[in-house]
């Protein structure tokens, strides 16, 4: 009952409130990121393989600017990170945009992260069982540890969600959320900007 049909009544509801109580926030940081980015947007939409595989385009602020080298490449991450952009990051301010997400049903408030397209072919069986919920804007893994933690944790974390799914388990994972993001636990991993790219099972399991 609460998988098939409450759950959605409750995203679609909470995410409507949400975006109606932050609309100033929402509109602040547009303002703030259309002008740090020059000229490159304040939002980044990406398609992202949602439930059963199914390919959406995720909304989140953009927190990167396009500069590029002498070449035409884009620079690393961490020179074309702004400072605002690391500000909204680390504060999580840009997954806000992935409320409109959820009320299209793309995304649940909680469920396994939308990751990347070219993931797909380098999932096991089991990893594969993540795509059988809807993606979400927060999830079990992402409490646990987000990407302070391996590829192979992440996945055993979004597997079990899958599992366990509960209005209780979602209501938990919210609370959390809360508290990871004043705390700001587990936004990057270790040296980088962003998270390490998945590579497949064989490299995953040497970096457990």
């Amino acid at each position: 009952m609460y998988h098939h049909f409450l759950k959605y009544v409750l995203d679609f509801t909470l995410s409507l409130i949400g975006l109606l109580i932050i609309s100033p926030i929402f509109l602040t940081i547009w303002l703030w990121l259309t002008i740090a980015n020059k000229g490159a947007g304040a939002f980044f939409v990406q398609a992202r393989p949602g439930k059963k595989g199914k390919i959406f385009n995720v909304i989140k602020f953009k927190t990167m600017n396009d500069q590029r080298d002498k070449a035409g490449n884009l620079l690393p991450d961490s020179d074309r990170l702004t400072s605002i952009g690391r500000f909204i990051r680390n504060s999580s301010l840009d997954e806000i945009p992935q409320l409109i997400n959820v009320l299209k049903g793309d995304m649940s408030l909680v469920g396994p992260r939308p990751l990347l397209i070219q993931y797909l072919p380098l999932y096991n069986e089991k990893q594969k069982r993540r795509h059988e919920v809807k993606p979400g804007i927060t999830g079990w893994a992402q409490v646990n540890g987000r990407n302070a933690i391996t590829w192979q944790q992440k996945f055993e974390y979004d597997v079990w969600y899958v599992d366990n799914i509960s209005f209780a388990l979602d209501f938990k994972i919210l609370l959390m959320t809360i508290k990871k993001v004043f705390k700001s636990e587990g936004i990057n991993q270790a040296g980088q900007a962003t998270a390490e790219a998945f590579k497949g099972n064989q490299e995953t399991l040497l970096h457990d």
